[in-house]
Parts: C-alpha cells; structure tokens; sequence
C-alpha cells in the first residue's frame, strides 16, 4: 500500500477546552502529535503519499505536515464543507489513486508488538475476495475506548455487527480499502459505515486482530490515560 488518507477534519468538540485553540490532530501525547504518530506509522509501513484532510483551524495542519519529508503529504481542504468519513475520502480520490490504501483515523494510535500492526495489515488483503479489511482492537488490550464493541470475527476473517456482543472486537481506526467500493459516489457528507454494511451483505468485509496495544484519545482526561499506557506498554 503506497498511499493513504488520514482523517483530520473533525471537530474535536469532546476534547474542549484544548480543541478551543487547536484542532484535535495536534494535540500532543507524551511529547507528539496524534497527527504525528499516524504519519509516522504509514511511513513505517512504506506509505510514499498521505491525503490529509483539514477543515478546522485548517492552517495549524497545513503548517505542521509541511515540515515533514515522509510521506509526502498532500492536503485535502475540507474548510468551506466537512465531508464526513466517506465524503472526504470521495473527494480525496484523485489523489489515492486506482489501487487499494490506507484509512487511518488522527485520533488513533497504538504501541506495536511482534511486528508492524500496518504491515500486518497489508500482507492480510485479498483483493480478490475483501473490499474492505478493518484493524480489530480486542477490549481488555485499548486504553480510552468508552464505548461497546464493534464487530464480530468469525474463523475465516469476515465481520459482522458485534452490536455490544462482549466477544466483539473494537475497530482500531485503521483499514484498507479498494476505491471500486465508492464508484459513482459524490463528495458530500456520508460516513463509511454505509460502506461497511454494503461490504458485510456482500460477504467482503473482513478484518484483522491487531498485535498491538491499542489507544484513542476522545476527551481531555483520555490523554493522561494515553500517556500512562505508553509508559506501561514501553512505547514512546
């Protein structure tokens, strides 16, 4: 997987009052951005371009991606219409190109073990039988998570709904996706879960239990939790 779309245009209104001056990909976690510590794990794994899509307090993204050097970055304004999840990835098409890629949510990250969580979930895609493969978080290993599970992992790979079943599975904000799922699709606000529920009725949603420990950031009081957890799983 060369390329990659990172989602970095929400609000962030849950993590106020610091999202009151920043945009929530910024907010930093033991000394680096979340922004960062997404870019920095598609870079790990081989990713040469990242489509970053901005739309609040935009220009604090623009200024700080143009300071790395990989990947490269291209920015997907965002700032007249927030697109949602799918929305935004419609629009940012013409830039991933014709070949399977990365989705990695900003607000994610996780401390690797035994490999490369990214590079795991590369060597797991099949195009010839999943459209979209998901990363999988199992509860008793995330930090921050506040809500039910996800989905539901069968022998063979494939997801369905877990609905808050205690043997689900968490989506860890990281996926790859083939753009044939969104042909005929308009740039306006829609989510990937319509995506999801296509791709489970057709059989080809599939996913993959991650290695690693996971951790997202959703409120002001997640980030001491975050920063705890990297002490305690030997991250940096």
């Amino acid at each position: 997987m060369k390329t990659a779309m990172v989602m970095a245009a929400g609000l962030g209104k849950r993590m106020r009052p610091l999202t009151d001056t920043m945009p929530k990909p910024m907010i930093s976690i033991a000394g680096k951005t979340l922004l960062d510590r997404g870019l920095d794990a598609l870079a790990q794994a081989g990713v040469e371009k990242a489509v970053v899509n901005v739309h609040y307090l935009p220009r604090q993204i623009i200024d700080h991606v143009g300071q790395r050097s990989r990947p490269h970055i291209v920015v997907s304004d965002e700032s007249g219409l927030l697109l949602d999840s799918a929305g935004g990835i419609v629009k940012a098409l013409p830039e991933l190109g014709a070949e399977p890629f990365f989705i990695l949510n900003a607000d994610t990250f996780w401390i690797d073990r035994d490999g490369q969580d990214l590079e795991q979930l590369a060597l797991a895609w099949d195009g010839t039988r999943i459209d979209i493969l998901l990363m999988l978080a199992r509860p008793d290993d995330a930090t921050g998570h506040s809500g039910s599970t996800d989905f539901l992992l069968d022998a063979e790979g494939r997801l369905a709904r877990a609905r808050g079943a205690p043997e689900g599975l968490i989506y860890a904000g990281a996926a790859i996706v083939h753009p044939r799922i969104f042909e005929g699709a308009a740039a306006e606000p829609h989510s990937l879960n319509i995506y999801f529920d296509r791709a489970i009725a057709a059989g080809r949603l599939f996913g993959m239990s991650m290695r690693g420990h996971w951790i997202t950031v959703g409120t002001p009081d997640a980030v001491a939790a975050a920063e705890a957890a990297i002490a305690r799983h030997g991250g940096s």
